[in-house]
């Protein structure tokens, strides 16, 4: 398992390594600190939100930790 979690956010796909909910979904509407370092809004996790575009600086960070081992 990696240690952060992919969640869709103001738009976007967004990871983040907030470990306030291990298990389940992050509540809609609350605030996360991500990867890219900006802090968002939890949207919907529908079936399109999935498909939204993956934020790129997110995505970076999150193969930089894979990659890491962390």
């Amino acid at each position: 398992m990696h240690p952060f979690r992919w969640t869709p956010a103001e738009g976007k796909r967004h990871a983040t390594t907030d470990r306030r909910r291990l298990t389940g979904r992050y509540p809609v509407s609350e605030q996360i600190e991500t990867l890219c370092g900006q802090l968002v809004e939890v949207a919907e996790p529908s079936e399109l939100a999935w498909l939204w575009e993956t934020c790129v600086s997110c995505n970076e960070s999150a193969h930089l930790l894979v990659a890491s081992g962390s």
